[in-house]
């Protein structure tokens, strides 16, 4: 029916075309009805092209009308997967037992040198200490174990607080000495990984409830001075209550002006476990020579060690995958 339709338009404007111009040898001066009649072949010429054009379109629309509309799947192409993930901003090591296995070797013969000077017959042995590492930091362990055992007639009631503080003082000085003879090695894998996040941009701190001065010294003797200055150091008595309690890692992440959801926690106990999870911030857990045997309920991952192999150790992708 188009078909014909155009045809006989056609015919119609051909037609009325000659007339025209038959009209135009015959009468030179071209009058109004001249002029209205051209005018009308104009028209026609219109019509005619302006139905091709529905014509054109209603066939084309038969070839196209099943071809489904998908909102959005422009957008979709454009948007990667790696463009959503969340980033690493920092690493927060805790001290003893991740950084270097130190407690069996390290702060457990400390204390009993420091016992033995002030002439006390206490001697922690392997598994004492492992038991008394359930207690954080070197004062409270040493209260909860006189308070368990009973205290020694050479530390009268009154004066038990200020002969904890001395006897941790020396105890922390005699650990740095052993450290500064190169006594306390690394752990596998631990400058690795921090050479790695330095050089990718990676905040890196070391959140411990042993002595400020004890951790600095650990993170400068045994990493150097270069990494050392990268280094955040939160310890000791910064913080009122201490670990399993989340203080010292809320405290990192406030001063830091850190994103908790983009942080991990490399932790080595239950207890680090247990201040990661409070402070609501990804764990990864190595254990140590003390803790192996543990309970890590909470933490997201459980390895043996960093791993001085990036090919088969922890990687800074591994922790990225950590993130919640």
């Amino acid at each position: 029916l188009t078909c014909n339709l155009l045809q006989m338009q056609q015919a119609d404007a051909t037609c009325d075309e000659a007339n025209f111009k038959s009209s135009r040898e015959r009468q030179p001066t071209r009058s109004l009805i001249d002029i209205l009649c051209y005018k009308n072949i104009e028209m026609s010429t219109m019509m005619v092209s302006l139905v091709s054009i529905i014509a054109l379109a209603s066939s084309t629309s038969a070839f196209t009308s099943n071809v489904p509309f998908v909102s959005g799947r422009s957008f979709a192409v454009s948007r990667s997967d790696s463009s959503m993930s969340a980033t690493l901003e920092a690493i927060l090591f805790d001290c003893d037992g991740v950084l270097a296995d130190t407690e069996r070797d390290g702060h457990r013969v400390s204390f009993n040198q420091a016992f033995g000077e002030n002439g006390l017959d206490d001697i922690w042995d392997v598994d004492r200490y492992g038991k008394l590492l359930e207690t954080g930091g070197g004062k409270e362990r040493m209260t909860a174990h006189w308070n368990e055992v009973g205290w020694p007639d050479s530390i009268p009631e009154e004066g038990r607080q200020d002969k904890v503080m001395e006897l941790h003082l020396r105890k922390t000085a005699i650990f740095m000495d052993l450290i500064d003879a190169g006594k306390i090695p690394l752990r596998p894998g631990v400058l690795r990984i921090i050479d790695d996040a330095i050089a990718a941009g990676v905040r890196v701190a070391v959140c411990s409830t042993s002595n400020e001065k004890a951790v600095s010294n650990i993170v400068s003797t045994l990493m150097g001075p270069e990494r050392a200055e990268k280094f955040q150091i939160f310890a000791g008595d910064m913080v009122k209550a201490k670990k399993p309690a989340p203080d010292v890692y809320n405290m990192a992440v406030e001063n830091m002006g850190l994103d908790k959801s983009r942080c991990v926690i490399i932790e080595d106990s239950h207890i680090g476990v247990g201040a990661a999870t409070g402070a609501g911030i990804s764990c990864l857990v190595t254990k140590s020579s003390y803790t192996g045997g543990e309970d890590f309920t909470g933490a997201d991952m459980i390895v043996d060690e960093l791993g001085d192999d990036a090919e088969t150790g922890i990687t800074l992708d591994t922790l990225t995958s950590l993130l919640k």
